[in-house]
């Protein structure tokens, strides 16, 4: 019997690893797997921690119906080969810390959660979802020396789609008719958009009044505090998880899809050397294009007033750090 060349298939599933087994780092690996998009690795310096959030997932595979593994882990061994890195892990603010004490603590984690990843997957493509996250964006590119195409932060997905949610809840019509645009940095300088923000494409300035829409700016630009203190004891989890899912979709699936995330710029907006959330478009090559859109100059100067809130903050971590 003559045997017959058949060409090698790569039978790897795409990897994803997961820094910080956190509310988000653990609610993110269960969107990932049960949507069948990537086996998981889990990464947390707590030991048992991930591997008893992996076990607890793996014994609902056969009831969620999907094939994907879960890995959970406090080596950075095992994150060797992955596709996606997200980085999750960072503390939360307490009470009598600063933001500059977070700033330097986070820093510090996150600079080295990215140093040992990228030792073992230098071709992935880096979320940061860490807060301040345009800074930490910023240090992960730093510090790993990365094409800037693969390293990119959450805060815009999230930001936009808590303004969609406003918007369809004040308005009383489904999230599925709505499209929004939230631009700057993650934080309470955010520029949400009206005049790009939509409901089966008309303009919600036609919908709602002036003093209306401000309302749900200032709701959008304070969701995650509204959550805290709400929450009394913790921070969201659940959409910014499904965020960083829906921009790991793209990516892996290569979809292309024109999303806000925090990239770097190199004068688009009139910026430039940081990390600030503004359109582009993501698909298997990282950060394929970022989309400059006309601005009004109030518009323009809310975004640089952002950018220059992000800029000190970045500066002030650099400034701890050595690289």
């Amino acid at each position: 019997m003559c045997a017959i060349a058949v060409p090698s298939i790569s039978c790897k599933a795409p990897q994803v690893t997961v820094i910080g087994a956190g509310k988000v780092g653990s609610t993110l690996a269960q969107r990932v797997i049960e949507k069948n998009l990537a086996d998981v690795v889990l990464l947390d310096i707590v030991e048992g921690l991930p591997q008893g959030i992996a076990l607890d997932l793996y014994e609902a595979q056969g009831l969620e119906g999907h094939h994907k593994t879960i890995l959970g882990t406090n080596d950075y061994a095992d994150t060797t080969g992955s596709d996606i890195v997200v980085i999750t892990a960072g503390l939360a603010r307490k009470p009598g810390m600063s933001r500059e004490d977070l700033l330097h603590y986070n820093a510090k984690i996150v600079v080295h959660a990215a140093r040992e990843a990228m030792e073992r997957s230098p071709q992935a493509i880096f979320i940061v979802v860490t807060n301040p996250m345009d800074v930490m964006t910023y240090l992960t590119w730093k510090v790993t020396g990365l094409p800037v195409n693969h390293v990119l932060g959450m805060g815009g997905v999230l930001d936009s789609a808590r303004l969609r949610t406003f918007i369809a809840m004040e308005l009383g019509v489904s999230t599925g008719d709505v499209s929004t645009l939230v631009l700057g940095g993650h934080g309470d300088l955010m520029v949400p958009l009206p005049h790009y923000c939509t409901v089966s494409g008309i303009p919600i300035t036609e919908l709602m009044d002036a003093t209306k829409i401000q309302g749900l700016i200032e709701r959008t630009q304070n969701g995650g505090a509204e959550i805290v203190s709400l929450l009394k004891t913790g921070s969201a989890f659940y959409a910014p998880a499904s965020s960083v899912c829906h921009m790991i979709e793209s990516l892996i699936q290569d979809q292309s899809r024109l999303l806000p995330a925090s990239v770097y710029l190199q004068g688009q907006y009139g910026l430039t050397d940081l990390f600030l959330g503004v359109p582009c478009r993501l698909g298997c090559r990282g950060v394929e294009a970022i989309v400059e859109i006309p601005l009004t100059d109030a518009e323009l100067a809310q975004l640089h007033r952002s950018a220059a809130s992000v800029r000190d903050s970045r500066d002030q971590a650099l400034s701890k750090l050595s690289f």
